[in-house]
């Protein structure tokens, strides 16, 4: 029994792992794009969706049985959840620097511990507790810097933008039922709300759209799927971690890419989160494992 849960815990974190590093690529291949907001989020969408569907058509022939596509409330819940997380963080996106997003956003795993604690009873540790009052100070330095800015709202977006992620994670921990396939099938909704507002402007503005069908059609599925179905082997918290791969990475692609320089305050703000989960980590690991030793 031991070595079977062993087993499903390190092939959650080998998912989470895919799905975190996936995930980093997300914001450099959209600005790469250089398109507008609606015909980037419609795009690359419908892309998720269109291989969503072959996937899903081709599992079908294989083994003469559809896949699990959304199982039940749960996963319609979660799906919802997952579809609104697009189009709010596609806002955040194009309303706030590429480090604001990634590290606000990085607040999730706080959000997912408090949801947990709440509707799954999982009480967090008093160094949980730290680590999510430093997050708190973290990400207020940002906010702050976004205000002066003019970010406001976009820094606004990626705070929506975690806590829903928390919440769709922690309904999918509750459920312990198989999630893959519904956040690939939730970008109907981000697509519909994209075709909807590209309809007026007349027509599709994307000056490179070879890299956000890219995006849509690989890198994305690739993400989505591995980080929805986590939390099947993974308590809420821990995915929530995994999407930290983004925080420290993406911010480095941009950089790399586009020569983008985060602010200062955004810097120090990030620092504080980013040091306050790596050191939240690392004592949830060495508990974890002093209570195998004991067991």
């Amino acid at each position: 029994m031991f070595p079977t849960a062993l087993s499903n815990h390190r092939k959650g974190l080998l998912l989470t792992a895919i799905g975190g590093l996936a995930l980093s690529v997300d914001i450099p291949l959209m600005r790469l794009a250089d398109g507008e907001l609606w015909p980037i989020l419609a795009a690359r969408s419908i892309a998720t969706l269109g291989v969503t569907l072959l996937v899903a058509t081709a599992l079908r022939i294989a083994k003469g049985r559809w896949p699990v596509l959304v199982p039940g409330w749960p996963g319609l819940v979660t799906g919802l959840l997952y579809g609104l997380t697009t189009v709010i963080f596609l806002l955040a996106v194009f309303n706030t620097s590429t480090a604001n997003v990634v590290f606000i956003v990085a607040f999730n795993p706080m959000f997912a511990a408090l949801l947990s604690w709440i509707f799954l009873k999982e009480r967090p540790a008093l160094a949980t507790l730290i680590a999510m009052a430093a997050m708190i100070f973290g990400v207020g330095l940002i906010v702050r810097d976004g205000l002066s800015g003019g970010h406001l709202f976009g820094d606004t977006m990626a705070l929506l933008t975690a806590f829903i992620i928390a919440a769709a994670i922690t309904i999918s921990r509750a459920s312990r039922r198989e999630m893959g396939f519904v956040s690939l099938l939730s970008t109907v909704l981000p697509a519909a709300v994209g075709l909807i507002s590209v309809m007026p402007a007349g027509g599709f503005s994307i000056e490179h759209p070879t890299w956000i069908l890219f995006n849509g059609a690989v890198m994305m599925p690739l993400a989505f799927w591995c980080l929805a179905t986590g939390p099947r082997y993974l308590s809420a918290p821990e995915v929530g971690m995994f999407y930290l791969l983004e925080t420290v990475l993406a911010p480095i692609w941009v950089w790399l890419i586009f020569a983008e320089t985060p602010a200062t305050m955004t810097l120090v703000g990030g620092g504080i989160l980013v040091a306050a989960i790596a050191a939240h980590s690392v004592w949830m690991a060495r508990r974890k494992s002093i209570r195998q030793m004991a067991g």
